[in-house]
C-alpha cells in the first residue's frame, strides 16, 4: 500500500479546516441543529412530578414505602428532593416513557383523574423538553381516606428531633 504524500497533506488539512461547502451548510442551519442537548432522567421525572401534583385529587406520589423513605430522606440536610418521588422515566434522544405511582384522595373518579394526570404530564414534558412522550403508565397504589393520617405526619409524630415517640 503506497500513500501519496501530497494527497495525505491535503486530506489532513481538510480534516482540520471546514470546507467552504460545509461552512455554508453550518451557517444555514438554525442554532438548535448545531449541537446536541442531553436531558438527565431526573429532569424529566421532576417535570412529570410537578405536572402530576397540579391535578386535584392526588394525595401523594409513590408507594407507601417510597413515601416513608422519602420523608426521612427529605429531613437529611443535602438530601435529594422528593419532587420526582414515585416517578420513573426512560429518556432517549427524542422520546421518553414515564411510569408514575399515585395515592389518590377518596371519592375521585380514578379513570378521569388518570386521564388528567396523563395529559398534564405529556403537555409539560413535551413543552419543556421537546421530547415526545410515548407513554405515561399510571399505577394507583392506594386511596387516602379523610380520617387517615398522612405518612409524613406519622413520621413527624414518631421522630421529633431524636426524641422518643410520645405515648398516646
Amino acid at each position: 500500500m503506497h500513500k501519496n504524500p501530497g494527497h495525505a497533506a491535503a486530506a489532513g488539512s481538510a480534516a482540520h479546516a471546514p470546507s467552504s461547502a460545509s461552512a455554508a451548510t453550518d451557517a444555514g442551519k438554525p442554532t438548535g441543529e448545531r449541537g446536541r442537548t442531553a436531558l438527565a432522567v431526573g429532569v424529566v421525572e421532576k417535570i412529570a412530578g410537578m405536572a402530576a401534583r397540579e391535578v386535584n385529587g392526588i394525595h401523594a406520589l409513590g408507594s407507601g414505602l417510597a413515601r416513608t423513605f422519602g420523608a426521612m430522606r427529605d429531613r437529611v440536610p443535602g438530601g435529594k428532593s422528593g419532587v420526582g418521588r414515585g416517578i420513573k422515566a426512560e429518556v432517549g434522544e427524542k422520546q421518553t416513557a414515564i411510569d408514575i405511582a399515585l395515592v389518590v384522595e377518596y371519592g375521585v373518579v380514578i379513570p378521569e383523574l388518570a386521564r388528567q394526570v396523563r395529559e398534564n404530564i405529556i403537555d409539560a414534558v413535551e413543552r419543556m423538553t421537546g421530547l415526545e412522550v410515548v407513554e405515561v403508565n399510571i399505577a394507583v397504589n392506594d386511596v387516602h381516606l379523610p380520617d387517615e393520617p398522612d405518612v409524613e405526619e406519622e413520621e413527624e409524630e414518631t421522630v421529633v428531633a431524636g426524641q422518643r415517640p410520645k405515648l398516646k
